[in-house]
């Protein structure tokens, strides 16, 4: 697998995003620990969860438990696995999602983050989304708080148009290490952040890059440039378009999120996979 950075970390270019393990039409427990552990087996270093990956009320953190017992019961060496997780979003368990971007929540919820994970320190923490009944820096003052704390090693915001990453990184420095967006040839409106980041030096994490649970599979039927690509190279539509993203710039990495060995394993292989200048560009022009 090769490798990008997030802060001073190497992590593999292409990252697991937890989420589909344990919302609505999760798998089996079982299928899901095979699934992170046929990452790990293919380089996989980052894993992308949350506290608000869950069903019902009474399993805040579902996702975060579900890939500690996945690491705990992996016989390889998970000394490297950056676990990213966040804080700020919530699901009340009747199916929608709400915000608390207050500082006393954030940090109430670093605290539960750390005991689920069973660490010391969470690798990198992310603000969920921003709350509109908080203002933004008194939220990112949190995570700079718990960074001085010690709680959280690294930090990061995920859902920031520009002018929000700039103010993080007024207020975190050099300890704002990644922005989490969503970023897919169907969604294309975080290209401006993409940027962005590219310039800062901060690492971009592309979440629903596939487009979505629901629709990664069409992604070659509703996108024909993905599939004609695809096809010229004898891959799925799926490994094109993570080429792509890896093609924008040296501090894109991908978190497809997966519920099949399968899947990630396709999604790992397009760290190898070299596009055209031409190709690209037809890819760029397909939204």
């Amino acid at each position: 697998m090769r490798t990008r950075r997030i802060g001073e970390l190497g992590v593999g270019a292409i990252g697991l995003g937890g989420m589909p393990m344990s919302i609505e039409g999760r798998p089996d427990e079982q299928r899901s620990i095979a699934t992170i552990h046929a990452a790990l087996n293919a380089g996989v270093t980052l894993i992308d969860t949350a506290d608000a990956y869950h069903l019902h009320a009474d399993e805040v953190g579902h996702n975060e438990s579900l890939i500690a017992r996945a690491l705990a019961g992996y016989d390889g060496d998970t000394s490297d696995v950056l676990v990213a997780t966040k804080g700020g979003h919530l699901r009340p368990g009747d199916g929608s999602w709400t915000q608390d971007g207050s500082p006393e929540h954030l940090k109430e919820a670093c605290d539960a983050s750390l005991k689920r994970l069973g660490v010391e320190a969470i690798g990198l923490y992310q603000f969920h989304r921003p709350d509109p009944e908080v203002p933004y820096e008194e939220s990112i003052g949190a995570l700079r708080d718990l960074l001085d704390a010690g709680k959280i090693r690294y930090a990061g915001v995920s859902n920031a148009n520009s002018e929000q990453i700039r103010q993080a990184g007024d207020i975190l420095g050099d300890r704002l290490v990644s922005v989490q967006n969503q970023f897919s040839p169907a969604f294309r409106s975080s290209e401006a952040e993409l940027e962005l980041c590219a310039r800062m030096g901060i690492a971009f994490l592309p979440w629903s890059p596939l487009g979505g649970i629901s629709k990664a599979g069409e992604l070659g039927s509703r996108f024909a440039p993905f599939a004609e690509v695809a096809k010229a190279h004898e891959v799925s539509p799926q490994q094109v378009c993570l080429a792509w993203m890896l093609a924008k710039a040296p501090v894109v990495i991908p978190i497809p999120g997966s519920s099949r060995p399968e899947t990630i394993l396709d999604s790992v292989r397009a760290v190898d996979l070299e596009l055209t200048s031409e190709e690209l560009g037809r890819l760029d022009a397909a939204g």
